[in-house]
């Protein structure tokens, strides 16, 4: 009997396709890694944005990890009623997130939560229903290091902010934050000097407020490419996300990034419109669409191109396509595993080759209660 490679089920005549599948032992191993790399949980502050599921915080409270950064209302609720006791919120609440964020804080007093503010205007909002409600809020700078997405470049305008908050009764100022999600070189030694280089003004920022007695000052740094060089630096949190699940653009790009392939799809041909040609029910619905061909490796079809894709449908051409027939099953790894997680209400577990469990992907929607 042939052995079965790792990621495969014993028995698929009930599993549905398309379905998100989870290997919970290779999280574990993942998260093992990232701890070693890490130096321990003091400077580890993990992203819940590519997984959104419970058992997966859970696994990382386990094994000693207690603060974590999110990307929406509902993830930091998720993280909340997990008993999570620190919470980023990574993304700057606007409009009405703002009172959002302040229900959060009411409804669970047991986690101490925190967010961003990258200009004047926001902060006000935040001072003027801080003060409503007379408490206090706690804010990091979001610094903009060179992604240019989000934040303020790391000069007299991110002091002056800064000062603000340290000036105002109803802030709580902990820290700058910097995602660097612009650098994720191949080489490693092409990586570290970019990251290096997006850093030093930061670092210059955070020297400079020190200096002015505004101290001490936290930071929260980059992504998964970064995280094995922000790692180093001294009394720098690391935010890692990615290394959770893994993905196949990562797996190619980030060689010298030994996680583990931990979630993986399985899909069934569903029509052969042509000798060459295999359809999959793996469309935009079900896989993350925004980038080009291929979004996704289909285990033993690495050599066979992507060529075609619709809402339910991705077209792939094969030379050999005799060798198929319509319902056979295959497994496949995403290109872009964090919007892919986000498309599914649920996924299946799998442990020793069997579907053990479901998990739910809880924070996939915008809003949970509050």
């Amino acid at each position: 009997m042939q052995r079965l490679k790792w990621y495969e089920i014993n028995d698929t005549t009930k599993v549905i396709s398309p379905s998100l599948l989870v290997y919970p032992d290779r999280i574990k191993k993942n998260i093992q890694l990232m701890l070693k790399i890490a130096g321990g949980t003091e400077f580890l502050r993990p992203h819940i944005k590519t997984h959104k599921m419970a058992e997966i915080i859970q696994m990382q409270m386990k094994l000693g990890i207690y603060k974590f950064k999110c990307a929406t209302i509902a993830e930091a609720e998720l993280l909340a009623d997990c008993g999570v006791q620190d919470i980023l919120l990574a993304m700057q609440p606007v409009g009405p997130n703002i009172s959002r964020f302040f229900s959060l804080m009411e409804t669970y007093p047991n986690s101490k939560f925190s967010t961003l503010v990258d200009n004047a205007n926001t902060l006000d909002a935040f001072i003027v229903t801080a003060k409503s409600k007379n408490t206090t809020i706690d804010l990091w700078v979001d610094i903009d290091n060179g992604m240019h997405r989000t934040g303020i470049p790391a000069g007299p305008m991110a002091e002056t902010l800064y000062e603000r908050m340290v000036g105002s009764t109803y802030i709580n100022a902990r820290g700058l934050h910097a995602y660097d999600g612009h650098i994720y070189q191949s080489d490693f030694d092409e990586r570290k000097i970019a990251c290096d280089l997006a850093f030093e003004p930061v670092s210059i920022l955070r020297m400079k407020l020190e200096n002015k007695g505004l101290g001490p000052i936290k930071m929260v740094i980059g992504g998964s490419p970064t995280f094995p060089i922000h790692s180093k630096r001294a009394n720098i949190e690391t935010s890692p996300g990615t290394t959770l699940l893994w993905d196949e653009r990562y797996s190619t790009i980030l060689k010298d990034m030994y996680f583990l392939t931990s979630s993986v799809l399985i899909t069934r041909i569903i029509s052969k419109p042509g000798s060459d040609l295999l359809c999959f029910d793996l469309g935009h619905k079900s896989i993350a669409p925004e980038m080009s061909f291929p979004r996704l490796k289909i285990l033993g079809l690495e050599d066979c191109p992507q060529i075609a894709q619709s809402e339910e449908h991705l077209v792939v051409k094969c030379n050999d396509g005799n060798k198929h027939k319509i319902g056979d099953v295959f497994y496949a790894i995403p290109m872009h595993i964090c919007p892919t997680v986000a498309k599914y209400q649920s996924v299946s577990t799998v442990e020793d080759h069997k579907i053990s469990g479901s998990w739910k992907v809880v924070a996939r929607n915008q809003k949970l209660t509050i």
